[in-house]
């Protein structure tokens, strides 16, 4: 216990003591907590059985987004963990697992924040009007990662030239 209470004062000044911490700390979920609040990084030394559970993660996450991929892999295919991470920082996507970057919502959460976050998207969604449309509305240059088929699309286009010279 005195252990315990000296690891957990030692997080909290660096989280980085969590990585030279005895296994049993590693799996001490306070311990835990107390490291990826102060540096979201920390989850990648804590137990696998820590970066499974979902409240540290999504504090985790909430410190720092990319630590999204030091979660075990059933959270970065949990919906609300992702969106917390997306809305968050949209380079976070790059973590999300694969069957997320198909979900319509959560790519256009990232696309309207950034445009060209469409590079990360499954390749339906590059190919989804709604969504690339998000992602030129935001940053015109997204359309570089649009499925070809739209960026030749001339109708489609038009739409475009027609919502850049609303705005």
């Amino acid at each position: 216990l005195v252990l315990a209470e000296v690891v957990l004062a030692a997080v909290q000044r660096n989280s980085s003591a969590l990585k030279y911490s005895d296994d049993t700390l590693r799996k001490d979920k306070e311990v835990v907590l107390a490291a990826v609040q102060r540096n979201a990084s920390a989850l990648k030394h804590a137990d696998e059985t820590l970066r499974k559970d979902k409240e540290v993660v999504l504090a985790a996450v909430q410190q720092d987004a990319l630590s999204l991929q030091y979660a075990d892999e059933t959270l970065r295919r949990d919906k609300e963990v992702v969106l917390a991470a997306v809305q968050r920082d949209l380079l976070s996507l790059q973590h999300v697992h694969k069957t997320l970057r198909e979900d319509k919502e959560v790519v256009l959460v990232a696309v309207r924040l950034y445009g060209p976050a469409l590079v990360w998207a499954h390749e339906n969604l590059r190919k989804d009007k709604e969504v690339v449309l998000a992602a030129v509305k935001q940053l015109g240059c997204a359309l570089t990662f649009a499925d070809e088929t739209l960026r030749k699309d001339q109708e489609f286009l038009a739409v475009l030239d027609n919502t850049r010279t609303a705005v």
